[in-house]
């Protein structure tokens, strides 16, 4: 015991009295945090719009004002003709093109049905449903309010015959996205620090030979794991908190669920992370290749995690590939004790899978190092 408290004091030590090393592991993951959960969203704003009128009646103006008012669209301008607005759409001027026909309220009134036309740049798929689904919400509210219009003023119409769904929101009531994202974003940051950290940490060693001093001493390769990794435990709760803090306080999080469950859960998945952090340095010999191998495997795992896109998504052989990733069950337990309040009893399958990812990934890390010169 007094080995491997000598060595977890010896790093302490050396993470301090480096300046340069403190920013990077506590001022720029908070820097990440605040402009990632802000950058990081699938909500489509600030959309481009423009219209054709070439009814010009009071029902055109009154739907053209609908989509005027709504917080996601910009009205840019209105275009003489089609052939001017695809002009305008191909230079990149505007994202989406309404085209109102000639007769449109008279039709609507008379025969109760009227076409438009809407033109939406699809470069970005998912941008372009989610603006099709936004142009289809505000024509279909406008549809709704004249046929009420209609059988007010004793016309014929059929607005009787409409189902109304209300929806209810569970957990996130106001959809606001950065209550999602910053619990995945958090993880990303966690991730990250620690896996970097250790993956360099012993290389860093091997690089200025002092590894090969501590492999002649008596000292056992458990002891020296452990003594190396605990400081970087340490470190990555307390990212953890830090992180915490930055949600509720920048960001309005609601925190449902345990603290002492994420802490307990965070506590075994950065185990696996720094066991996997030392097995690759046990196979490299540079700072620049354990970096550049970490950031191979992180990128890898991120985009596999469901932090930015569901898994459900994903093909059929990439789903089963995702329950070998330790990322992926971190962001789900966030979000669930975060968000839902979920209890031990909710995230139990996914702590059983990182506890045995955290012997395994340990074990072999272990294994892998060699006490020799």
């Amino acid at each position: 015991m007094k080995t491997i408290g000598y060595i977890i004091q010896k790093e302490f030590r050396q993470i301090f009295r480096n300046k340069g090393m403190l920013p990077v592991i506590f001022i720029l993951p908070i820097l990440q945090l605040v402009i990632l959960s802000n950058a990081a969203t699938f909500e489509v704003k600030n959309i481009k719009f423009s219209y054709i009128d070439r009814d010009h009646s009071a029902l055109s103006r009154e739907l053209i004002e609908k989509f005027s008012a709504s917080d996601y669209f910009d009205i840019i301008t209105d275009f003489p003709s089609q052939s001017v607005a695809s002009s305008a759409m191909l230079k990149g001027e505007v994202d989406v093109i309404l085209e109102i026909p000639q007769h449109f309220e008279r039709d609507l009134r008379r025969e109760q049905r009227a076409n438009l036309g809407v033109t939406i740049n699809a470069i970005d798929g998912a941008s372009a449903g989610i603006e099709n689904v936004y142009i289809s919400q505000i024509i279909q509210g406008f549809n709704k309010n004249i046929k009420m219009e209609m059988m007010l003023q004793g016309q014929p119409g059929n607005a009787l015959k409409n189902i109304e769904t209300i929806p209810l929101f569970w957990y996130n009531e106001t959809l606001n996205y950065k209550t999602f994202m910053v619990p995945g974003i958090l993880v990303l940051l966690v991730t990250m620090i620690t896996l970097f950290l250790s993956g360099m940490n012993i290389v860093r060693e091997k690089e200025i030979g002092t590894l090969e001093q501590i492999n002649v001493t008596p000292i056992k390769k458990s002891q020296f794991i452990l003594g190396k990794l605990f400081p970087f435990w340490v470190i990555g709760l307390g990212l953890l908190t830090i992180g915490l803090v930055i949600a509720k306080l920048i960001f309005d999080v609601p925190m449902l669920g345990s603290l002492g469950l994420m802490y307990l859960y965070t506590s075994i998945y950065i185990l696996v992370i720094l066991g996997f952090g030392l097995f690759i340095s046990n196979f490299t010999d540079t700072q620049q290749q354990a970096m550049f191998i970490s950031w191979f495997f992180i990128v890898i795992f991120i985009l596999m995690s469901g932090l930015f896109t569901p898994i459900e998504s994903m093909p059929e052989w990439a789903q089963r590939i995702t329950d070998l990733n330790p990322i992926k069950y971190f962001v789900e337990v966030m979000r669930m004790v975060m968000l839902k309040g979920s209890s031990f009893a909710d995230i139990m399958p996914q702590f059983l899978k990182t506890l045995v990812f955290a012997f395994a990934m340990n074990g072999l890390a272990v294994w892998s190092y060699k006490k020799t010169t």
